[in-house]
């Protein structure tokens, strides 16, 4: 390991949520006169919350968000925080793997309720306790601002110049980058199609991995 430190994203890092959620936006859409396919919405939205996701999808059905499309969101996340979502290939066997003495630390987009209630389904929620950080409820930006990256860093205790931040999202990396961390663009999940791996090394990824057995050999 050349670095003292590791950051992971969550959503389409750990979890397949980015596919789950996805798909679950393109089918709405679609169903509300918007066509719209799982490779377009993951373009489109990927990596967003809160208001730049909303902004998002308006922007791309030119007009405002259906008035249902809160509770039918709000149902579904319900659902998927019930019944849990399946990890990312590799995924769990990997941070079960780390030294217990490295420090890391979880940085999303997402909220805390939702970081923690799949990480409990996954069984590893203890291996990151209490380095969790929501960019809802620890910064006042969030991604693609660098704010959240910086935070965590500060939390574990390590400088970013000397952690590698684990990103699969386009405005994840963007953020990593511009934290001064090394960036590894995970293309590892069922959200990633073909080219996601060039388009996240064309954001300034300092490598690609398709598998976590990809990311250990980087960090290697």
């Amino acid at each position: 390991m050349r670095f003292d430190a590791l950051i992971f994203d969550f959503d389409g890092v750990l979890i397949e949520s980015e596919y789950v959620g996805n798909k679950q936006i393109a089918d709405y859409l679609t169903a509300a006169g918007h066509p719209t396919s799982v490779e377009e919405a993951m373009r489109a939205f990927m990596g967003l919350s809160g208001r730049a996701f909303t902004d998002a999808i308006e922007a791309w059905i030119g007009r405002t968000l259906p008035e249902d499309f809160h509770t039918v969101r709000r149902t579904e996340d319900e659902r998927v925080l019930g019944e849990g979502v399946e990890a990312v290939t590799g995924a769990v066997a990997f941070i079960e793997a780390l030294p217990p003495s490295l420090p890391r630390a979880i940085a999303s987009s997402s909220s805390m309720a939702w970081i923690r209630a799949h990480l409990d389904h996954l069984g590893i929620r203890e291996r990151f306790e209490p380095h969790i950080f929501s960019g809802r409820e620890h910064v006042h930006r969030g991604k693609p601002a660098p704010d959240i990256y910086l935070h965590a860093a500060a939390a574990i205790g390590v400088p970013i110049e000397r952690i590698a931040i684990i990103e699969d999202s386009p405005v994840g990396v963007t953020g990593a980058v511009a934290s001064g961390a090394f960036v590894i663009g995970l293309a590892a999940g069922q959200h990633c199609f073909d080219g996601h791996g060039e388009r996240l090394r064309a954001l300034g990824a300092h490598a690609i991995a398709r598998s976590f057995d990809e990311v250990a050999a980087a960090l290697a």
